[in-house]
């Protein structure tokens, strides 16, 4: 489905690890096979983004056949008692991913003190000129080491690997986090899918503000909204000037 202000755009990279949290308990990481939604909406918040609205992740379409390489780390022990200080460990990452990606964006209802930035079509072109531009952070694929890269595209054009493919099925996996900003609630939830599948190269993804019987939250932890005041740690789009400053990605 498209919305009004829907973006569109290619993530890749050599390497990608979105980890499956089952794998982390021993030391060591193996990627899902498919980004997860979280994942996909850290990369666009990394393009651009603002506290006064969310990204949504309607679609991901999966272009390169997925392939995994382990390889061997050294990671560092934080036992003060143990007289060893690193240790060996392998991670297994996804090789060359390639992603095209449909998302949109959202008011923040529960950020009303934000509600004079609330721009739709200027938010809509900021984000689609990041997007040309490769995004205002780094990219990441889930993890610091595996560097990505945004394009824009034209979702559904292009051959991919998957494309007739019938369907793939990939069981349990982590949705995405649940934080107060966006819940209104003092808490911090994980959100478990647990229908999982790939239709064609395709996964369209339950979003969290609908409610789906294939999404299960379990709470994490008490945590506190961040707070965001005018001219301090928050300026908006409509600031007197500030339109150019914000289109070449100089401030928040």
């Amino acid at each position: 489905m498209r919305y009004r202000n829907t973006v569109e755009f290619m993530v890749y990279g050599r390497y990608a690890l979105f980890s499956d949290p089952i794998t982390k308990v021993g030391g060591e990481k193996f990627s899902y096979q498919v980004p997860t939604y979280q994942a996909l909406k850290g990369i666009l918040e990394s393009v651009y983004w603002k506290p006064s609205f969310v990204w949504y992740i309607d679609e991901v379409r999966v272009m390169n056949k997925i392939q995994t390489e382990s390889k061997g780390v050294r990671t560092v022990l934080y036992n003060p008692q143990s007289k060893k200080r690193t240790d060996l460990s392998y991670y297994t990452y996804l090789k060359d991913v390639h992603y095209q990606v449909r998302a949109h964006f959202d008011w923040n209802m529960n950020r009303p003190e934000l509600s004079h930035d609330h721009n739709e079509h200027k938010h809509h072109n900021i984000a689609r000129r990041m997007i040309k531009r490769g995004g205002r952070r780094d990219i990441f694929l889930g993890a610091r080491e595996c560097q990505g890269y945004v394009r824009p595209c034209v979702f559904g054009k292009a051959a991919g690997f998957y494309d007739n493919y019938g369907d793939i099925s990939f069981g349990l996996m982590v949705h995405g986090f649940d934080y107060p900003d966006e819940t209104g609630r003092d808490e911090m939830s994980v959100r478990l899918w647990k229908n999982a599948v790939m239709k064609n190269g395709r996964i369209e993804f339950p979003l969290p503000i609908v409610d789906s019987p294939d999404i299960r939250r379990r709470f994490i932890k008490p945590m506190k909204m961040k707070e965001f005041i005018h001219r301090e740690n928050f300026l908006g789009l409509d600031e007197p000037d500030l339109e150019e400053i914000f289109s070449k990605g100089d401030l928040t």
